[in-house]
Parts: C-alpha cells; sequence; structure tokens
C-alpha cells in the first residue's frame, strides 16, 4: 500500500455516507476590550475507516509538531493497525480542529463489556500510546499548547459517554499527561511497563561507561564483527516490503524451537508491518536496516523513529551467526549509535523489557503509566477498573515468577522422572500438590487477563506484562 491510499478490513463498517452531526464548537467566551481573542475549536468523533485513511496529511503534520510523540503515534502506524487488528463499529478517533486546522488527536477504540472502556488503537504490539496535541509556538506551558489540552479533554469527556478512558503505555512526559492534568472527573495513575533508554552517545562514550574489563570484552566483539567482514546496508524505500518478509522470516529462524510470540508468526501482523514500515519509510519515520555476509543476508532490524527518539522494534537473526560466536546485541546497537549519532536525536530507547542484556550498557530504567479518566459520574466504575487492573497485573507477576521458577527446576524435574525408582515422600508430594493449586488459580487469572489484552489486539501470546516486542 502506498501512503496514503485507503484500504477497508474486511470486516469494516459498509461504505455509506456518513450522516453524524456537525462537528460541536467550543464558543469562545467573550473578552475585555484590548485583551486577545480566545481561540475557538470544533471537535469531530472519527467512527469510519475511510475518514480515518483521509486524515494521514493532517495528522503527520501534527505528529511533527507534537515534540514527544513517539513513532508509534505516527497514521501509518495507527491506521495499518486498525486494518489488521480493528473491529467493525468500535472506532473512535477524537479530533480537535481550530480555524480548520488540526490541532489535537486521540486514537481510540471501543472495548465492549460489562465495565466498557475506551483504550488506543495499536494496543499490545505498540510500545508507546499517546494523544497528539499542538503545542503552540510557546511550548506546552504556553497559552496555546494549555488551551488544546483543554479542548481534547473535553472532546474526550464528551465521546466516553458511559465508558472509563484506560490509556495504557503512556511515556513519562507524553502529551497524555497533560490532558490528565485539566481532566474535571476521576483520574488514576498506575504503573505499566518498564523501559529502558540510552543517551544519544557515541560508541565511545557509552563504552566509556562501562566497567573496563566489559568496555574490553565488547570492543574484542566489536573487532570480530569487523573481521568477519558483515556489511550494514539501510534498506531503499522501494525495498521495503521484500525486507520485512526477509525480517519475518528470519525473526521465525531464530525462534524455532524456542518461545517465540506467536502473534509475530501470524499473517495479520505481516500485514500490518509491511503496510506501515513502507509507509514510514517513505515519511522518515522507520528504517529497516540488513546485515549480510558473505553476500547473504543474515539480520535484519527495523527501528522506528520520531523527532526526539528512536527505538529498535523487531529483529531476526540467522542462527549461523550465534553459532559463529558473533554478539548480535553488540552489532545491533553499533548500528543504531551511528544512525542516532547523525539524525540529531536525543534518545536511544531499548523499548519494553528488562531483559539482562539490555543492561550491559547501563541504560536508564523509565518506568510506562497507565492513565485512567471518566465523567464524574462513573467514579465507581473506574475504581472497578483500577481495581481489576491492579489484580491482573499482580496475577501476571505472580504467573511470570511460577514460570521462572519451572524453568530452573524444569531440569531436575525431568531427570527425576526418567529414573526407574520414581517415589515421592507424602510430605513432598503434598507440597508439589499445594504448588500446583496455587500455580493453576495464578495461571487461570493471569489467562483471563492475556485472553482479554488478546481481545484488544496484543501482540504478545503470553503473560509477561513488559516484554519488549523485539523478541
Amino acid at each position: 500500500m502506498t501512503a496514503g491510499q485507503s484500504v477497508r478490513p474486511a470486516d469494516a463498517d459498509p461504505v455509506v455516507p456518513v450522516r453524524s452531526p456537525a462537528p460541536a464548537s467550543v464558543p469562545a467566551p467573550a473578552c475585555p476590550a484590548g485583551a486577545a481573542p480566545k481561540p475557538v475549536f470544533t471537535t469531530e468523533l472519527c467512527r469510519d475507516t475511510d475518514r480515518f485513511a483521509e486524515l494521514a496529511p493532517a495528522w503527520d503534520a501534527l505528529h511533527r509538531r507534537s515534540r514527544n510523540a513517539t513513532p508509534f503515534q505516527c497514521h501509518a502506524w495507527l491506521y495499518s493497525w486498525w486494518l489488521a487488528y480493528g473491529k467493525r463499529g468500535r472506532l473512535r478517533v477524537v479530533l480537535v480542529h481550530r480555524d480548520g486546522e488540526l490541532v489535537a488527536a486521540a486514537p481510540l477504540m471501543l472495548v465492549r463489556g460489562a465495565l466498557p472502556v475506551l483504550v488506543p488503537i495499536g494496543t499490545g504490539i505498540t510500545d508507546y500510546c499517546d494523544v497528539l496535541l499542538d503545542e503552540g509556538p510557546d511550548g506546552p506551558a504556553g497559552p496555546d499548547g494549555a488551551a488544546v489540552a483543554e479542548a481534547l479533554a473535553r472532546a474526550l469527556a464528551n465521546a466516553a459517554r458511559t465508558a472509563v478512558i484506560d490509556l495504557r503505555e503512556v511515556r513519562p512526559g507524553a502529551a497524555a499527561e497533560r490532558v490528565l492534568a485539566c481532566w474535571r472527573g476521576p483520574r488514576r495513575e498506575l504503573p505499566d511497563s518498564l523501559c529502558l533508554e540510552l543517551p544519544a552517545l557515541t560508541m565511545d562514550e557509552l563504552l566509556g561507561r562501562l566497567a573496563t574489563a566489559r568496555s574490553q570484552r565488547a570492543r574484542a566483539k566489536m573487532r570480530k564483527l569487523d573481521a568477519l567482514g558483515i556489511q550494514e546496508r539501510p534498506v531503499p524505500e522501494a525495498e521495503v516490503p521484500d525486507a520485512v518478509g526477509r525480517l519475518l522470516g528470519l525473526h521465525r529462524l531464530q525462534w524455532q524451537g524456542r518461545g517465540v510470540t506467536q502473534e509475530h508468526l501470524s499473517a495479520r501482523f505481516s500485514d500490518h508491518l509491511t503496510r506501515a514500515v513502507t509507509s514510514m519509510v517513505a515519511t522518515g519515520t522507520a528504517r529497516v536496516t540488513e546485515f549480510r555476509l558473505e553476500g547473504k543476508v543474515v539480520a535484519a532490524d527495523l527501528t522506528l523513529m520520531s523527532g526526539r527518539m528512536e527505538g529498535g522494534y523487531l529483529y531476526g537473526v540467522d542462527p549461523t551467526l550465534r553459532a559463529r560466536k558473533v554478539d548480535v546485541a553488540t552489532m545491533l546497537l553499533r548500528s543504531a549509535v551511528r544512525h542516532i549519532g547523525a539524525s540529531g536525536r536525543s534518545t536511544l530507547s531499548l523499548l519494553r523489557g528488562d531483559e539482562p542484556y539490555k543492561h550491559h550498557w547501563r541504560p536508564e530504567t523509565v518506568r510506562n503509566q497507565r492513565l485512567l479518566m471518566a465523567r464524574p459520574s462513573l467514579a465507581p466504575v473506574l475504581w472497578l477498573v483500577a481495581a481489576r487492573a491492579a489484580g491482573r497485573s499482580r496475577a501476571a507477576a505472580l504467573v511470570k515468577r511460577l514460570r521462572a521458577a519451572d524453568g530452573r527446576h524444569g531440569g531436575d524435574q525431568q531427570s527425576s522422572a526418567t529414573r526407574p525408582d520414581r517415589r515421592a515422600s507424602a510430605k513432598s508430594t503434598g507440597k508439589q500438590a499445594g504448588a500446583r493449586s496455587t500455580g493453576k488459580r495464578a495461571r487461570a487469572e493471569g489467562g483471563r487477563a492475556a485472553r482479554e489484552d488478546k481481545g484488544r489486539g496484543k501482540g504478545r501470546g503470553n503473560v509477561r506484562g513488559g516484554d519488549n516486542v523485539r523478541g
């Protein structure tokens, strides 16, 4: 799909003229003599896929004016996600215009149920969710920035009706925090996934942050990369669809026989990634890099970019590289450092996940937030949503610990099971039965949370809060 082209999902609403009420106006109050007139905003609730597609030029212009927006708020990513994962009748994109110009947007969708909620488009396979706000010439603290945030807060309250607004994976400093600050109703902040970030330094500067022995090992790994003659090549726009296919193939090969995220193997994920990245490369918000050895593509990496940050989203590696003792993480980081140094961006995000290999480079720990907002009459519903979210977060953490314990003891259990003498003491059997019972209860609760997330388009196939989609 080319940038701006509209492709309707298979279950999309039929094409009919949209007979929605005229956009609501937020009237400007009378101003004292000599005072500058207050801005007049109009709001719109987009519920139609074709209308969402038409917003691409204005949306991307707003994305560029939103200083802290991440790559996941660009139109290509959101619209492609909706085509792949959206459900008929659930689209709820809240728009605010001023003098015909789009100045605020909240890409949401409705999740029905006993406790209906409005959640961000992109949920699950998106590391950062947010709204977009035009900050004006004086920045977010200026009068224009504050007025736009208040206008979006009012528009969201009107759109929410009987639903709670549930914004997950909000990065600290995001525009959604400014909407929360001027929200006139019950609100709640909860912790969400853990992310790790590095400053935009040179490779020598990053190595200088490490202990001497670790720095020396990293330099030895880079010398080995150079000696092997691995060549790095950014993929040009015309070759992106084929390159994304190769990346996903390498990712599948890399995780063959291990715990791969099942969503990464699905056709809808492939369609979404190919469509979104093709458009994003054209607009400078994505980069696909291939690594070749002896003329063969042995690794591929997808990096997403916005005004102030970039982050590695997904990569794939031929297992032969690991067999040759190539440190893939060092290879990818060195490539990212080269690019971000030339871009002027300030943050290299390692995105979600707390994997040990990321800590080798002494990153900063950043915790995403979960923001809940509702109308005053829905305060009890908001507290119920918050309590359910906290309970499921604890259940998911327990499941993670149980799985880690199973992994540590799995070898011993298998060895014991293959011995001729399989007898166990009654005390030991009782403990194991109790542990199994506790584990089943925790897994059941964690499984319910996973199924609900999957219903919202969640891309991870297991309950691992904060896992990075890079695998």
